[in-house]
């Protein structure tokens, strides 16, 4: 990985250089050891005692099991490996892990390790895609080596690198989608061009509409500064353009063209479609807060406070409160500032003769493309009303990180101007001051930390002015470097502390903090217990977070549950129909499967679905196709319209119920 992404650039032309720049440096020796060493520390933090967390995610890691078990149930992304019905999201993250699971089998590290390689890889897209931003090797060698940095210690990313949730390869693809636009930019390449489309596409098949938040910055970017006519550019993107929607529709084709008989139900739809999946749930009513869904959706659901486990209360500071202010807000004060001093020297770039302004080509485009990513991302997080939860933030990691990379090299450039020094003076003032905030308000590590990191930011901020003004080149960049471990250090330790602590369930956090100990935090956040907060600290991430009805691990045999329960265990391991048994819920479900290797029939899904309905119910048990009922203490409707409550009901009016093991288990068959 280190030879390709040190491969040389093509050759620049005079018009992709600033004017006062000369030939283009390359790194010494130390190029391409420092971006092994960033490689090999990201492989760390995020292999390290990776099996702790087991299966993570039992719900995606059940969907895994049945993909190893069934190529179809592999295809569409179903829960079950007889193909009842599917994940709430499309299934290209489960297409990794299904493999994986069908090469090494049912194992936490089958599970994960794909998810960490993606964090390197992710780490790796982000330091090539800066270095080839700067005609000046030096220079992007270290934007490329700081942005790195930043993304692989940001403790959303430690969170979801080490979880099995679909946010890795979705941040994975959107960086890979990045990369491309530089390359496409700097060589006017129709081909790089309709490579961030594919990218674009499979993140669309990864996580919906969140894929293509960045989308309108990708656009503006190449169309404002790219080297050829307007109308060439507006061809390029037209077909760029094209080489999204087919690698995106293909399978929502599919979805439409293969019987309804011959698939698992869409998950997470009203209809049984693709379509009302991505317009519904998993789309516009994510944001409206109309989510629909199968019938219980979780729109409205998600009254916590900001920041909460849930959508909380809307606005620009929900991404600075409680959680996700724990997950990604440590540079976000600084990337703002490093925005607004990008933006001061590329506007007349783009109005006037490019490089006026200070920025070469490809420079401005980087800036609008990472810039337009972050604000884009920010405002629809802060804004959207349906349900949200704290890790979604991964996705503005790379955007943060790449704007403080770009903007510590201008500044650096402009070290022996005013301009220069006061932005680098703010970046490292914004960083060190929230990194405070944040220290004191989670009371993490020792209070000796904070004023030290306190008293560093200050002494090299003040060395920074005073030494730039006097002309001492050797103080200022002694500053610079304290300065920035200062602003770096709090994210960095409670980035390594998120990826010591274990995390399962449906809603990963951070470290475990005082305001999860109980009562209620600062800035609004619920403790355990509280609501919207499903009763889960950030060591126990229990599945009773999940925010969909039916699918509590407390109502079930599934999860934990299950895994004590061997004399079920056993008893469904000897079935041999279709589905050994079904049960309220796909996170019970999931438990079950995990537990046995069998198929169940998870009633419901994982939004409340209107499957199956009660008439469906009783063909599926008049066939034989079921062996067991198995109680989930769920009578109460939860699993849609015509679901869980008229079949419960109906199977106890018409079974004679057992116990096994502590759970109420009714055979079918």
């Amino acid at each position: 990985m280190t030879a390709l992404l040190h491969r040389p650039a093509p050759p620049l032309t005079a018009d992709d250089r600033l004017p006062d720049e000369k030939t283009p440096r390359t790194p010494g020796w130390w190029g391409p050891p420092a971006l092994a060493a960033l490689l090999v520390v990201t492989g760390v933090l995020y292999l390290w005692n990776l099996s702790a967390s087991g299966y993570a995610n039992t719900f995606y890691a059940a969907a895994a099991q049945a993909g190893s078990q069934s190529w179809t149930a592999w295809f569409f992304g179903a829960l079950d490996s007889s193909n009842f019905i599917t994940v709430d999201k499309p299934p290209a993250a489960l297409w990794v892990t299904g493999l994986s699971v069908r090469m090494f089998g049912m194992n936490s590290w089958a599970l994960l390790v794909p998810q960490a390689l993606m964090g390197v890889a992710a780490v790796g897209l982000v330091y090539a895609a800066m270095r080839r931003t700067f005609t000046d090797r030096v220079h992007g060698t270290a934007a490329g080596l700081i942005a790195g940095g930043v993304l692989a210690f940001t403790p959303a990313a430690a969170l979801m690198f080490r979880f099995n949730n679909p946010d890795a390869l979705l941040v994975l693809l959107m960086v890979a989608a990045g990369y491309a636009l530089i390359r496409a930019v700097a060589t006017n390449s129709t081909r790089w061009l309709a490579v961030v489309g594919v990218a674009l596409g499979f993140a669309f098949l990864t996580k919906m509409l969140q894929g293509l938040l960045v989308l309108p910055a990708f656009g503006l970017a190449y169309l404002l500064l790219a080297n050829n006519t307007w109308l060439r550019r507006v061809g390029q993107l037209a077909i760029a353009t094209v080489s999204l929607i087919v690698s995106a529709g293909w399978f929502v084709v599919v979805t439409m063209i293969v019987p309804a008989s011959a698939r698992p139900y869409i998950g997470g739809s009203a209809d049984n479609t693709f379509m009302d999946l991505m317009l519904g749930y998993n789309g516009i009513g994510r944001i409206s807060g109309n989510e629909g869904g199968g019938g219980g959706g979780g729109g409205g659901m998600g009254g916590g406070a900001a920041g909460s486990s849930f959508g909380g209360e809307t606005g620009l500071s929900r991404l600075f409160g409680s959680e996700m202010g724990n997950e990604i807000s440590w540079l976000l004060p600084a990337a703002v500032v490093a925005l607004v001093f990008a933006a001061y020297l590329g506007a007349p770039s783009v109005w006037r003769r490019p490089f006026e302004g200070g920025l070469s080509r490809g420079e401005g485009a980087a800036v609008v493309a990472w810039g337009g990513w972050l604000i884009v991302t920010a405002i629809v997080f802060s804004f959207m009303s349906g349900t949200i939860h704290p890790y979604y933030t991964v996705a503005l990691a790379p955007a943060i990180a790449a704007l403080v990379g770009l903007a510590a090299v201008f500044a650096w450039r402009k070290r022996n101007q005013w301009d220069g020094r006061l932005a680098i003076a703010g970046m490292l003032a914004a960083a060190s001051a929230w990194s405070i905030v944040l220290l004191n308000r989670n009371d993490f590590g020792p209070t000796w930390c904070r004023w030290l990191i306190g008293a560093v930011a200050i002494i090299a901020i003040v060395a920074l002015l005073v030494g730039g003004r006097l002309g001492w080149r050797k103080t200022v960049g002694a500053a610079i470097i304290a300065g920035s471990l200062a602003g770096f250090g709090g994210t960095a330790a409670f980035s390594i502390a998120t990826a010591a602590t274990t995390h399962q369930g449906s809603i990963p956090t951070a470290v475990q903090t005082s305001l999860e100990s109980g009562g209620m935090g600062p800035g609004g956040g619920h403790g355990a217990g509280g609501p919207g907060a499903g009763g889960h600290s950030a060591r126990s991430h229990s599945a009773g977070g999940s925010q969909r009805p039916g699918n509590a691990a407390g109502g079930g045999p599934g999860g934990d549950g299950m895994s004590t329960n061997a004399e079920l265990a056993a008893l469904l391991r000897t079935t041999s129909t279709k589905w050994a048994a079904a049960t309220g819920g796909s996170q019970s479900a999931a438990g079950i499967e995990i537990a046995t290797g069998k198929a169940v029939m998870a009633i419901g899904g994982w939004s409340g679905d209107p499957a199956p309905t009660l008439d469906q119910f009783k063909e599926y048990v008049q066939s034989g196709q079921i062996a067991y009922y198995i109680g989930s203490g769920s009578s109460s409707g939860h699993g849609g319209p015509g679901g869980n409550s008229e079949i419960s009901t109906w199977v106890a009016a018409n079974f004679t119920a057992t116990t096994v093991g502590g759970t109420t288990v009714y055979e079918l068959s």
